[in-house]
């Protein structure tokens, strides 16, 4: 059954009826038993932390403590904590989910998981509990819940596939499992279900499922059957028929009241499943009133949620049949391979439970599988591969791990002057890289020495193979090097400096004796008299020497 997106039925008009007469009431929490009791924000002041559905002047459902609601299926109304239902009508329960934590915080709430519990009793009331909790949330369950009513026993049924949660990333509804009605719940979230919201109301979403009242006792007792076969063809009616694509087929509806009293406006539904297409004004009725068969004005609506009504019919086995073409979609417009198109149709007399029965279409698309590029790890090489099967081992979609593996060297990197291994051989250019390892090799640093350099009597360091190459330029004694005071010229007193007081020329005796008084001349003569008496010694030590 094709479920209505039911945020697109809800008018902004109705949002703001709903919002106002929220605002005007004061919902304490033993009235509707939300819980548990806490803090709450405005949409002016949202709150600094995760936390759900605590906000009170929410615009689209007033109080958010209050976000379990039912109303009937493909209508406008306002949500219920308490609803009324009837034999042959369907009825949506919603959760509204919202982070409050303020949109500026970046905060995300974690492990989000809801979870209904949906009694399988029956009685005249039954409850429907809502929980939704996150790790992180403050506190981390808060709950809801809102009620079923009738003037007699019933039971509930979720009506297959309708589980959806709706949101701004997919309006048309996230399927969600069936596992939200048990303990552990269903994950929620943004763009995929995987727990993670986001604060603020961009991020908020509607967790509905539809259900069907089942009343105990049956007010009478009636027939349907759907059944098809080729449009146009003499074959009999059957539950299944293969046809190629494109073709047209005839489905057929066949209700009867086998009961004993009349049955009044039985509406009769047919929802198409997707690639088939009903052909416009071909739906016919067969019954008391057109026996021959009548085409039905307006007919097409057979195949829309509002169904076609074809009257009442009394007891004792009346019956109608209605007839309509469809085509199934051309081949361009299928999936390949096998397309099984099954559909249901229901017959729901005034007051009555529905009744459904189903037919197939099976159509074949024959297709050259879609290749793609992938990586086959066994072979490195990159392969055409079977779409769907690119990741199927030994196939990978990283085609980078099939990339040729580069021939790797020891070379010489000419910046830093270092042997490198493992050079991709392509980045060696001579300028970067050279395979020449002797241009990392250092050069040894020759000796070098200290010397005075003769010529400008500087010492200086050269190395020693400069000095062994030019020695009458360089002397090891540095002292070569030190300042010299200039030496006294005087033959036997070039020893001395020549600025000595002992660096003078001694005086000679003149040739002629000068004429000098009497006291030179005692003084000269006992000087003689000295000599000869010193001579005389000298003369007389040398002969005792001899004698001894």
């Amino acid at each position: 059954m094709k479920v209505t997106n039911f945020m697109r039925n809800v008018s902004k008009r109705t949002y703001a009826v709903a919002a106002m007469a929220l605002a005007a009431v004061v919902v304490p929490a033993t009235l509707f038993a939300w819980g548990p009791t806490r803090a709450t924000f405005t949409i002016a002041h949202p709150a600094t932390y995760v936390t759900f559905n605590s906000i009170t002047d929410n615009p689209n459902i007033g109080d958010e403590r209050n976000f379990v609601g039912i109303r009937e299926n493909n209508t406008s109304g306002l949500w219920q904590d308490s609803q009324a239902v009837q034999p042959g009508k369907e009825y949506v329960v919603r959760m509204y989910v919202h982070n409050n934590a303020s949109a500026n915080l970046g905060l995300v709430a974690q492990n989000v998981t809801a979870s209904f519990n949906l009694p399988t009793t029956t009685a005249k009331s039954i409850q429907v509990q809502g929980f939704l909790r996150a790790t992180n949330a403050n506190p981390t369950e808060v709950y809801d819940h809102a009620n079923f009513t009738a003037s007699e026993n019933f039971n509930l049924a979720v009506v297959p596939g309708s589980i959806k949660y709706y949101n701004n990333a997919n309006g048309n509804g996230f399927s969600i499992p069936e596992t939200v009605f048990t303990n552990s719940g269903a994950k929620l979230g943004y763009d995929k279900m995987d727990g993670n919201i986001p604060g603020c109301f961009q991020y908020d979403g509607y967790l509905t499922f539809i259900v069907k009242p089942q009343f105990a006792t049956p007010t009478s007792e009636f027939t349907m059957q759907k059944r098809v076969k080729v449009a146009g063809s003499t074959d009999t009616w059957s539950e299944n028929v293969t046809v190629a694509p494109g073709a047209k087929v005839t489905y057929r509806l066949d209700f009867a009241n086998t009961g004993s009293s009349q049955l009044k406006n039985v509406v009769l539904k047919d929802t198409l499943p997707k690639n088939v297409a009903l052909v416009p004004g071909s739906v016919k009725i067969y019954n008391a009133t057109s026996p021959n068969g009548a085409m039905v004005t307006g007919g097409d609506s057979l195949t829309t949620a509002t169904g076609l009504n074809i009257g009442a019919y009394t007891g004792g086995g009346s019956n109608a049949v209605v007839m309509f073409d469809a085509t199934v979609a051309n081949a361009a417009s299928l999936p390949c391979g096998v397309s099984q198109l099954h559909n249901i149709a229901s017959a729901t007399p005034e007051g009555q439970n529905p009744k459904e029965d189903g037919a197939d279409v099976t159509t074949t698309k024959d297709c050259v599988p879609e290749k793609v590029k992938a990586c086959n790890t066994t072979t490195g090489k990159i392969e055409d591969v079977e779409k769907g099967k690119e990741n199927t081992a030994p196939y990978t979609t990283d085609l980078s791990k099939c990339a040729p593996k580069p021939e790797l060297v020891t070379a010489c990197n000419l910046k830093t002057k270092k042997i490198e291994y493992n050079v991709d051989k392509s980045k060696i250019d001579n300028v970067n890289y050279t395979l020449d390892l002797d241009k990392c090799k250092e050069t040894p640093k020759p000796e070098e020495i200290q010397v005075c350099r003769l010529d400008d009597k500087k010492v200086v360091v050269i190395s020693k193979d400069e000095y062994n190459a030019h020695k009458d330029k360089y002397s090891t004694v540095l002292n070569d090097c030190a300042s010299k005071p200039e030496m006294c010229p005087i033959p036997g007193k070039e020893m001395l400096p020549k600025d000595s007081a002992d660096c003078k020329q001694a005086s000679t005796v003149p040739a002629e004796l000068p004429e000098t008084g009497l006291g030179d001349s005692l003084a000269q003569l006992l000087g003689a008299g000295s000599m000869v008496g010193m001579a005389s010694a000298f003369v007389a030590s040398r002969r005792a020497m001899k004698q001894n």
